[in-house]
């Protein structure tokens, strides 16, 4: 070949390789609304160089309708355990390469053997954050309707005569049937796993009893609306709430909102951290997951959204309001009165959906 040719084919085979290097340097995320420290995506991409588009969700229905139609361009997602369970079966999600993963003995192994209950051996992810479902209130509006009522009950909620005082001031639930009909199943003494055609429908029918009760059913406008005083009560995920009662106090207009974890027991959640088996940048998504599992960002997680990491490592740098928390961190009391939740068959899910549309439409 002569010098001119080789000379073309190198500078040739220079910019192929920079395209692909810049190529690279892209990170394409999709994760809960308010989940993360904005500071912290700066300052991973201070010090990888790799740039973060960082796009939200607020239901796993709508990461899960994403996820099924292929193709998302997403590298790194964070479905709850029992839907990363169904997508695994699916094949949806490569691989965790460990060897990438210089901070994986970082987490806790009591939560991690948890989790694989949903995928074996955790070869599909890699823990986010964790949490439970529970009752955020406005303290000043609730005694007001319902005196000395002890408000660590789903009464509240699931008690036609109950919600109907609250009724004027607002309640708000979480957009998410899987979620929201296995805790009404545990409240009426039922599996919260249950497929049966009959428990689903004695789930149903509770929810209709106090549907005209209920304000909206929405996965995030809840944070805002409790902290504002647009709702007294809303079923939500505890960090959620937990912001709600941050920003309430921050904006001194008089709302103080508490948070209960339901006395009836409730659903305690795992999110996850997992990468498509078509995600373009693999590389990209395993730095961030090893960013994420570092003891300073985890425990910078946790104490900015309020939600509990399965991070050892973290503990030691967690605020005091954060680790002291029993919303968060819940007592080992309270965590033997929580379930997980299984993921459901698809022709339980077509069930669910239905059921659900027609509650939410009151029809």
């Amino acid at each position: 070949m002569s010098p001119k040719k080789l000379g073309l084919v190198t500078a040739l085979a220079i910019t192929l390789s920079t395209a692909a290097v810049a190529q690279e340097q892209v990170l394409n995320i999709y994760n809960w609304s308010d989940y993360i420290n904005p500071e912290a995506v700066a300052q991973f991409e201070q010090e990888t160089g790799i740039k973060v588009n960082y796009d939200v969700y607020d239901s796993n229905e709508v990461l899960e309708a994403k996820l099924m139609s292929g193709s998302t361009g997403y590298d790194l997602v964070v479905p709850t355990g029992a839907f990363l369970e169904r997508h695994v079966q699916a094949g949806i999600y490569a691989e965790i390469d460990r060897s990438k993963l210089s901070n994986y003995g970082n987490l806790d192994s009591v939560l991690t053997e948890k989790i694989a209950r949903h995928d074996v051996d955790n070869k599909h992810n890699v823990p986010y954050a964790w949490g439970t479902i529970g009752l955020g209130y406005n303290e000043a509006m609730v005694k007001e309707r319902l005196g000395d009522m002890p408000v660590d009950t789903l009464d509240l909620i699931f008690k036609p005569e109950v919600a109907a005082k609250l009724a004027d001031c607002g309640i708000g639930l979480l957009d998410s049937p899987a979620e929201v009909i296995s805790i009404a199943l545990n409240y009426l003494g039922l599996d919260p796993n249950s497929e049966k055609k009959a428990d689903l429908k004695q789930a149903t029918e509770l929810m209709n009893s106090v549907r005209d009760s209920y304000k909206y059913f929405h996965s995030g406008k809840y944070i805002s609306d409790l902290a504002n005083g647009e709702i007294c009560v809303a079923l939500g995920y505890n960090g959620d709430i937990l912001q709600a009662q941050s920003r309430a106090e921050e904006a001194g207009q008089g709302n103080v909102i508490g948070f209960a974890i339901p006395k009836e027991g409730t659903l305690v959640w795992f999110d996850l951290m997992a990468i498509p088996a078509d995600a373009p940048h693999p590389d990209a998504a395993h730095q961030f997951i090893d960013f994420v599992l570092k003891a300073e960002t985890a425990a910078g997680i946790s104490n900015y959204v309020y939600y509990a990491v399965a991070n050892t490592a973290a503990e030691p740098l967690l605020l005091d309001e954060v680790r002291n928390n029993p919303g968060i961190y819940p007592s080992n009391e309270v965590k033997a009165n929580l379930f997980t939740q299984n993921a459901h068959t698809a022709k339980f899910d077509r069930l669910l959906t239905r059921a659900w549309s027609g509650i939410k439409t009151g029809r």
